[in-house]
C-alpha cells in the first residue's frame, strides 16, 4: 500500500481565507476589518471600534459578575414609636370553604352540583374518589326519593357551613394579654 499515492488521490479542501469568511459573515463590521482593499486607515478605524466595543462589553460583564458575587442587599427600616396601638387586622383564609358535617340534604339538593358533590341528575359525582365513611353519609343525604325541598338561602348556607373562628383559633396573645374570638370581627368572607 502506497501512502503517497493515496494522499494524492484524496481531495483536501484548503481553509477559506479570512477575507472570504469576513465578506460572507453577518458579524457587524468584520467585513470592513478583513478586506481586500488597501484602505489601511478605514480598516484600522473598524478594528479600533470593534476592539473598543468588545472591551467595553467585557468590562461591563466582569463588573456585573463581580457585583453578583458580592451578594449586595439593602435593608431599610423605619421605626416609629407610638403610645397605643390598635388591634391589627388579621386575615384567615381557609381554602376548604364549607364544612361537610354541616351540609344538609336541602343544601345538597340546591347546591350539590355547585359544590361538585353531585352531578346534574342529583347523583353522587365520582363515588370511587370519596372515602368510604364520607360516601355513606353522602349517600344518605343525597337520597332525594320522596323529598320535598325547602327554600334555599346562599347567605344562610355560607354562615352555617363556613368555618367559625372559635373552632379555628387555638390560642391568641396580643401585647402580653390573652385575646379570644370576640376580639375579631368579620370584614369580608371572600378569600382570594
Amino acid at each position: 500500500m502506497d501512502l503517497n499515492a493515496d494522499s494524492e488521490e484524496m481531495d483536501y479542501k484548503e481553509p477559506v481565507p479570512i477575507e472570504d469568511f469576513a465578506s460572507r459573515s453577518t458579524l457587524h463590521g468584520i467585513s470592513h476589518m478583513f478586506t481586500y482593499e488597501r484602505m489601511y486607515i478605514k480598516r484600522s478605524l473598524w478594528i479600533l471600534f470593534f476592539l473598543s466595543s468588545l472591551g467595553l462589553l467585557l468590562t461591563v460583564c466582569v463588573d456585573r459578575v463581580q457585583l453578583y458575587f458580592q451578594y449586595p442587599h439593602v435593608t431599610q427600616l423605619d421605626e416609629v414609636a407610638t403610645s397605643t396601638m390598635v388591634f391589627p387586622s388579621v386575615t384567615f383564609c381557609n381554602l376548604n370553604s364549607f364544612r361537610f358535617s354541616r351540609v344538609t340534604r336541602n343544601d345538597l339538593y340546591h347546591a350539590g352540583e355547585l359544590l361538585a358533590m353531585l352531578n346534574g341528575r342529583y347523583e353522587i359525582r365520582d363515588p370511587h374518589m370519596v372515602e368510604e365513611n364520607v360516601l355513606q353519609i353522602l349517600k344518605e343525604r343525597a337520597d332525594f326519593d320522596n323529598y320535598k325541598p325547602r327554600p334555599f338561602n346562599m347567605r344562610e348556607f355560607y354562615d352555617r357551613t363556613g368555618h367559625d373562628i372559635k373552632d379555628m383559633m387555638l390560642s391568641c396573645n396580643y401585647r402580653g394579654e390573652e385575646c379570644s374570638a370576640e376580639h375579631f370581627k368579620v370584614v369580608s368572607q371572600a378569600c382570594q
